[in-house]
C-alpha cells in the first residue's frame, strides 16, 4: 500500500478570508484614489489568483500593479487574523488527514502571510511543507508550486500516493498537470458545475474530501 501525500490549498479550503481581501482590496483603491467601477463579486471571482494577477483583472494598469499590491499587503498583515475564520471541520480535516498521511500547504498567499494564519488557528504544527507565492516562479494553474513541494517531500510515485485537495478549478489543473488525483471541495469559492470539469472527486468540506481519502487508499 502507498503512503498518501495530501496536499490542501488555503483560502476556501481551510479558511475563509473573503472579509479579509474584499476589506484590503477597497482599502488600496481608496488609498491609491483609484475609481473602483467594479463590485465585491468581482474581487472573490479572482480569489485564487496572485494579487498581481487580481488587480490587473479589476482593471489596474500593469505597470502600476506592483505599488497596489504593495498597499494591499500593508493592510492585509495588519487584518489578517482578525478577519479569517477556519472553515466548519477544517481543524478536524487537518487532524485527521495527518494520521493517514503526510500533509503539507500549496497556496498562492505569500508564507508571511499563511504561517501566522495557520498558528493562529493551531494548525502549522501539522504542516511539513508550506509552499507560497514567493517560492515559485509560476502560481496555480502552473503545476510548479505542486511538483516543487512534492520535491521537497522526496516524493516517488513508486512509493507515494498524492492528493491535492482546493476549492477552485486552479487547483485542479496544477493537480492534473503535476500528474496526481484532486478532490475538489464546494465549501470555497468555486461552483459546482466547473469543478467537475476538471475532476470527478467532489466533497463538500476538506473533511469530506480527507474522509474519501482515507476510504480509497
Amino acid at each position: 500500500m502507498k503512503e498518501n501525500i495530501i496536499l490542501f490549498d488555503l483560502d476556501g479550503t481551510l479558511i475563509d478570508s473573503t472579509d479579509a481581501i474584499v476589506s484590503t482590496f477597497m482599502h488600496s483603491f481608496k488609498e491609491m484614489n483609484y475609481n473602483f467601477e467594479g463590485n465585491e463579486e468581482d474581487i472573490k471571482s479572482l480569489i485564487g489568483y496572485p494579487l498581481d494577477i487580481m488587480y490587473q483583472d479589476l482593471g489596474i494598469e500593469k505597470n502600476l500593479v506592483w505599488d497596489f499590491v504593495a498597499s494591499y499587503k500593508n493592510r492585509y498583515r495588519q487584518i489578517s487574523t482578525k478577519q479569517t475564520l477556519l472553515l466548519d471541520n477544517a481543524f478536524e480535516a487537518v487532524q485527521l488527514a495527518s494520521k493517514i498521511a503526510r500533509v503539507s500547504v500549496v497556496t498562492t498567499k505569500t508564507r508571511l502571510y499563511t504561517i501566522p494564519l495557520l498558528d493562529h488557528f493551531q494548525i502549522g504544527k501539522y504542516f511539513e511543507i508550506v509552499t507560497g507565492r514567493e517560492n515559485v516562479e509560476n502560481p496555480k494553474p502552473h503545476p510548479e508550486p505542486i511538483l516543487v513541494t512534492l520535491d521537497q517531500m522526496n516524493y516517488d510515485e513508486n512509493i507515494h500516493k498524492a492528493w491535492m485537495i482546493g476549492d477552485t478549478k486552479l487547483d485542479l489543473i496544477a493537480a492534473e498537470a503535476a500528474n496526481i488525483d484532486s478532490i475538489a471541495v464546494l465549501c470555497g469559492y468555486g461552483k459546482e458545475d466547473e469543478l467537475k470539469e476538471f475532476t470527478e472527486n467532489i466533497s463538500n468540506t476538506a473533511l469530506d474530501a480527507v474522509k474519501f481519502i482515507e476510504l480509497n487508499s
